[in-house]
């Protein structure tokens, strides 16, 4: 499968609807996965069975996607039945660990409901212990076959810190930290917007290499139980496509 090296430009975004995942930093996605294809079946039942393999649950995120974008959103799995089924327990089919950019929540973006997806948010994406915990319980305890990890077009928290790595500025401690974290993918190769803009992509590649270091994580795509994606969402057309 092809992915994209780079974002392409906003105005180009809107002609990438076939974008493919593939191997990022050692996790192989495997097995034909494509985000942006839509199986004719993923559009007609909101009540759908839960998606059993990293193929599956990138299709329904992708078929959800592109509900999204062209306003025709289900909102699947809201009702009283649903509610009162989740009492007993959950069974969400993917974890998409994203930024905590109020513009991309993800159950919005990829149409999704209760019980559908579980959701891991920091600024920039950061990893710490308790966010990798989180991410990890989703897998190893609820089986979880698909990570995704969803950068966004014009993230404040890479744009802070580039703005740090340039300037010498000490941001507020907490703030400080996760520009820490996120200055080894700033790509000193570029400037200005580009700089920033280049550092989304990398920052989604950096912090899905960690991911894939993981011991666990590392044996659950090995055996193909498990797909971690990077993508990102452009806020200029809703468009989520798959990066590496």
């Amino acid at each position: 499968m092809n992915s994209t090296q780079h974002n392409p430009p906003p105005h180009n975004t809107g002609r990438r609807t076939l974008l493919k995942a593939a191997a990022v930093g050692g996790a192989v996605v495997t097995g034909g996965l494509a985000f942006g294809a839509i199986p004719a079946a993923a559009t007609t039942a909101p009540t759908r069975p839960r998606p059993a393999t990293p193929a599956d649950a990138l299709n329904e995120l992708s078929a959800g996607n592109r509900r999204w974008r062209s306003f025709r959103q289900q909102h699947p799995n809201e009702s009283r039945t649903v509610r009162e089924a989740l009492v007993s327990g959950q069974h969400p089919f993917a974890v998409v660990l994203g930024c905590v950019d109020s513009r991309v929540p993800p159950e919005l973006v990829f149409d999704q409901g209760l019980g559908d997806l579980l959701t891991v948010r920091s600024a920039g994406e950061v990893l710490d212990e308790a966010v990798l915990g989180s991410v990890a319980y989703g897998v190893l305890e609820l089986e979880i076959p698909l990570i995704l990890v969803l950068g966004h077009q014009s993230c404040g928290a890479v744009a802070a810190a580039v703005h740090a790595d340039e300037t010498g500025e000490q941001l507020p401690r907490h703030i400080q930290y996760l520009a820490d974290q996120i200055k080894p993918a700033i790509d000193h190769s570029q400037h200005g917007d580009a700089r920033v803009d280049s550092t989304i992509n990398r920052n989604v590649g950096l912090i899905t290499r960690k991911l894939s270091a993981e011991p666990d994580l590392a044996a659950k795509v090995a055996s193909g139980d498990l797909a971690i994606v990077g993508a990102r969402y452009e806020l200029t057309n809703q468009l989520v496509h798959a990066i590496a």
